[in-house]
């Protein structure tokens, strides 16, 4: 009886011991907090293993302990091997300045860490950390996303990214009641803000965040797109988040707010080192979240770090030009530059160096003065070219900036019969979208292409014949110098057809590509000869071959140098303005078109003022072999 006594008084004690447990749990606020608003991520696809798009998912740190393939290393040299399988207790006891090192060479990763990260996450949930924290009676709700690597403009081992909700309260029980105030999403050094409810937000069940991570940087975005980046530390490029992406719903693991629960459900939280191995500069890996001062200060540090908006980069900036296009690709090649001087000093060291001298041996070598551009038809050295090209410019800037500016309805034109061409496959039944349209689409591109060039042509045949009538002392104007480019539009416009068909289509092939360029060099000069001999379409082309034959190597680098700063200009002072001003990328895109237009007339000047120098070569080739070079002018 006594001990039947004893059972139900222990089974009664016990019962509510075991029905309180997991409503206690449920009713965490904590808990509760992080569940309802936890984050939905998108990440860019990857069609294919160690391709473009985003391999790493938000993962499980767990994973990464007591693994074999990871060690711990001491701050004493960089090679210092403390321990191999560090596990979360060992790294959680406040190391300072040590840091892990995984398998594989950051500065040169190629697919190891992708490889290695799959095989470590394989069977682990997709994982956020949740932590609230309080600053000046706000609450902060923090998300931290942990990937193995960084594979930006800024390659390092380990990559700690955060967004973060805000609300006006003292508490998560009392936050529960309300709604945020703000979200914050961490965008390298800065942090992208937006009130709740604001259209940029997008949300999923009414409460949870959609989160783009940038492919490669992770930086986070509030839609899709590519997004310019201004971080000098960790990067300055561009952040793709261009669909197709694939959703993620993370797991949430809520780190508690108190220092000594979290160091205990989570000792890796108090690891002060670094999450990858060491390395000079921004290719350092970083240090973990309680390192941040965002983990102290939430409120502040995100405000320090505020943005209103991040700046979509463009599609196509003016006549097809873009600063913002040529800044991402002109900084990540900079940085791979970067990268390799670090890694491979002497062979980057060599090619600069011989690039440099090179430069200085050219213009060593040739003949600057004197510059009179009139006189066409005299023999010039390069330099001479040049200096003549850019006084007859600068002699006559209304007429060949006019020149220049009707490009700019030319290309608009141009745009539109690419536009028609598309609509009207549509309209007979071609799906460019679909898998029946890839054909189509290569066709409308490489019509695009020959339109595109069709209107540079006739740029350049108008400041051809400008630059005659000038020498031969008649008055002329920009409508004129038109009217004169189109005396002969079928030699014109056949010419160019063909040389940018041929182009194309040779150059899609990397085998072929050699004899592309070699065919576009050798008609470099059919406008001039179009515009200024009377061929047909066939004997235009033949003629150009046989003028570039006669002096290949100064038509080559004329023709290339110059188009080459006439492309680049533009977009090099758009980049100046994009790092030295807030200005809109819309209105910078503009700014490196309108150059370029400007410099559009100065390619058709050089390319007139090579044509004559040839031909006057030529001529005296036939006549007098003997005869040394003559003065540039009279």
């Amino acid at each position: 009886m006594i001990l039947r006594i004893l059972l139900v008084a222990l089974t009664l004690g016990f019962l509510p011991v075991v029905v309180a447990m997991p409503v206690a749990a449920a009713q965490d606020p904590e808990n509760e907090l992080a569940q309802r608003y936890a984050p939905a991520v998108r990440l860019v696809e990857q069609e294919e293993p160690c391709g473009h798009g985003e391999p790493f998912i938000p993962s499980d740190v767990d994973a990464f302990m007591d693994q074999r393939t990871v060690a711990l290393r001491g701050p004493w040299t960089e090679n210092d091997l403390v321990a191999i399988a560090p596990s979360a207790e060992d790294i959680g006891s406040g190391l300072y300045e040590y840091h892990l090192d995984f398998p594989g060479y950051a500065l040169s990763p190629g697919c190891d860490y992708e490889k290695w990260a799959r095989r470590m996450t394989r069977g682990t949930d997709p994982t956020v950390y949740a932590h609230v924290a309080t600053q000046d009676d706000r609450l902060a709700l923090q998300y931290w996303f942990f990937y193995p690597f960084n594979d930006y403009n800024n390659l390092h081992e380990g990559d700690w990214e955060w967004i973060q909700l805000v609300f006006d309260a003292s508490d998560p029980a009392e936050a529960l009641e309300q709604d945020p105030a703000a979200v914050y999403y961490s965008q390298h050094e800065g942090a992208e803000v937006a009130e709740w409810g604001d259209e940029k937000l997008e949300l999923v069940d009414d409460t949870r965040p959609v989160v783009h991570p940038a492919a490669g940087s992770h930086a986070n975005y509030y839609d899709e797109g590519l997004f310019l980046g201004r971080s000098a530390s960790q990067g300055v490029g561009c952040d793709d988040t261009r669909p197709p992406t694939n959703g993620v719903d993370p797991v949430v693991q809520v780190i508690p707010s108190d220092p000594e629960a979290a160091r205990q459900q989570f000792p890796w939280i108090g690891f002060k080192g670094r999450w990858g191995e060491r390395h000079e500069a921004f290719y350092n890996g970083p240090t973990g979240p309680s390192t941040k001062p965002l983990w102290r200060k939430p409120i502040s540090a995100a405000e320090n770090r505020e943005r209103d908006r991040s700046y979509a980069v463009p599609a196509g900036g003016l006549l097809g030009t873009g600063a913002t296009g040529f800044f991402c690709d002109a900084v990540a090649a900079g940085s791979d530059t970067l990268r390799r001087l670090l890694t491979e000093p002497v062979p980057v060291l060599i090619v600069l160096g011989l690039i440099i001298g090179i430069l200085l041996y050219a213009a060593s070598r040739t003949t600057w003065r004197p510059t009179v551009p009139l006189r066409l038809a005299h023999r010039r050295a390069w330099g001479q070219v040049y200096g003549a090209a850019t006084r007859m410019y600068l002699t006559h800037p209304a007429l060949f900036v006019g020149i220049g500016l009707l490009a700019i309805p030319v290309s608009t034109v141009v745009a539109g019969l690419h536009s028609g061409a598309i609509l009207a496959g549509a309209a007979v039944g071609v799906d460019a979208s679909g898998e029946s349209g890839g054909g189509f689409f290569s066709l409308s591109v490489l019509l695009g292409t020959v339109l595109t060039f069709f209107g540079v042509a006739l740029v350049h045949a108008a400041a051809t014949r400008a630059v005659v009538e000038i020498d031969a002392g008649r008055e002329v104007g920009i409508i004129r110098s038109y009217r004169l480019a189109l005396d002969r539009p079928r030699q014109l416009f056949g010419a160019v057809a063909v040389v940018v068909v041929a182009g194309s289509l040779l150059s899609l092939s990397f085998f072929l590509l050699p004899i592309a360029i070699i065919i576009i060099l050798r008609w470099a000069l059919v406008v001039p000869v179009a515009e200024l001999e009377e061929h047909s379409v066939r004997k235009t082309l033949r003629r150009s071959g046989e003028l570039f034959a006669r002096q290949p190597f100064k038509i080559a680098w004329l023709v290339v140098a110059t188009a080459f700063f006439a492309i680049a200009t533009g977009p090099i002072v758009g980049t100046i303005l994009i790092l030295i001003s807030d200005a809109p990328l819309e209105v910078i895109n503009i700014v490196a078109g309108i150059i370029y237009t400007f410099l559009i007339p100065f390619t058709g000047l050089m390319t007139a003022y090579v044509y004559y120098d040839t031909v006057v070569r030529e001529r005296l080739a036939e006549e007098a072999p003997a005869v040394e070079q003559l003065p540039a002018e009279a």
